[in-house]
């Protein structure tokens, strides 16, 4: 199991700028990498390495493998932007998008992060000290700071390349930790999470996690948007990506909090949890205008990523289920029927006569549904005779 664990470096005056300049400089040579790249058709690491290796290391001040680690980057952001393009996420041909994409090369910010390897990047985690590379030469016994829990994750787990980042004037490294997959338990049952606007998150236990409070924040937020917005200035425009990521972090705290405490329910039950597979939902459905604003800004992908990791952190099993007709299905008699739900609320069964609530239902199917699809997971293969 891989995670990302993040510590804020503590460098001084001296030390910052040597970062921001060695940044700045691996940033500049990925723009030319990058644009060599474009116009000679090279995208493996090697073939691409061999080309602008010698003319990075003398024009720009990189050693040999800060030189590696930026095609490296470059490599990586090509095909990146070719899974893209191939899953149609930039829109078709004919889309500005598209043709942005396709006919500049990719260009990188003078802040954008850069990776370091265990040769450029040492840990001294007792003492709570990096030794890093840097253009002004090697930075020794720079102090970092982070959650104590994050940082016995790293002193332990720690491997691999680790991310440079500069965010607001303060420097962060982000390092990749591997754990070891816990065993998953066989569940005795299932906790179905049906996952929603109004409703963020309903289990088939009937615990509700509303949304409102969030939609609230949220109307705000786009209020104030709208304000900055109309003034048209430079402050305005710092004012509001300031705005962006005050929103994204609440949202995220708001899924951290929700999906662990599903995960510990789930836990000391010793049930599994299961959701909707809600893969293309804006592919499937059509919108008023009024209504695409919450749609863009669900966070339910993000809240179904936090579920399935800390499941698999805590040993939880954890499965995707059909999303048809959760909402129309009856879990008693299986009658499926638009009219089930003559409300966004409400469930009422036109065969048998169930009622209860909608989004309640729903994780009640979702549940059902994990039950046979575990049935088949585990069954064992028949042997062939």
């Amino acid at each position: 199991m891989r995670l990302v664990v993040q510590v804020k470096l503590l460098p001084t005056p001296e030390q910052a700028q040597a970062l921001e300049a060695t940044l700045r400089a691996c940033n500049r040579a990925a723009d030319y990498v990058s644009r060599i790249a474009f116009e000679s058709g090279v995208w493996d690491r090697n073939g691409l390495q061999k080309v602008v290796y010698t003319g990075v290391k003398a024009s720009f001040g990189l050693s040999a493998q800060p030189t590696v680690r930026v095609v490296r980057k470059v490599v990586d952001a090509y095909a990146t932007l070719a899974a893209q393009l191939k899953a149609g996420l930039l829109g078709g041909k004919g889309s500005k998008r598209y043709r942005k994409a396709t006919n500049s090369p990719i260009t990188f910010r003078p802040e954008a992060a850069q990776p370091f390897d265990d040769r450029c990047l040492s840990w001294q985690t007792d003492a709570r000290t990096v030794s890093i590379w840097t253009v002004d030469g090697r930075l020794r016994g720079m102090r970092y700071t982070g959650e104590p829990g994050r940082l016995k994750l790293l002193s332990e787990h720690r491997k691999g390349e680790s991310d440079l980042i500069q965010q607001r004037g303060k420097w962060y490294l982000l390092a990749t930790c591997e754990l070891p997959d816990p065993e998953v338990t066989e569940p005795i049952d299932w906790i179905g999470v049906d996952r929603g606007i109004v409703n963020l998150a309903t289990t088939s236990d009937n615990v509700n996690y509303q949304g409102r409070r969030l939609s609230r924040y949220r109307r705000w937020q786009a209020r104030k948007r709208a304000e900055l917005e109309r003034k048209n200035t430079r402050s305005s425009t710092r004012r509001l990506a300031r705005r962006a990521r005050r929103e994204q972090r609440h949202a995220t705290h708001v899924n951290h909090k929700i999906s662990k405490e599903i995960v510990s329910v789930a836990q000391r039950t010793g049930r599994g949890v299961a959701v909707e597979q809600l893969d293309g939902i804006r592919d499937r459905v059509r919108l008023r205008r009024d209504q695409r604003d919450a749609l863009s800004s669900w966070p339910f992908h993000q809240l179904g990523q936090h579920l399935a990791y800390k499941a698999r952190r805590a040993g939880v099993a954890f499965l995707e289920v059909d999303a048809s007709y959760t909402s129309q299905r009856c879990p008693r008699c299986g009658h499926t029927e638009k009219a089930n739900r003559p409300s966004r609320d409400h469930f009422h069964c036109r065969r048998c006569g169930l009622s209860g609530p909608a989004d309640v239902v729903a994780g009640v199917n979702v549940r059902n549904r994990a039950r046979s699809a575990w049935v088949f997971i585990t069954a064992p293969v028949p042997a062939l005779t």
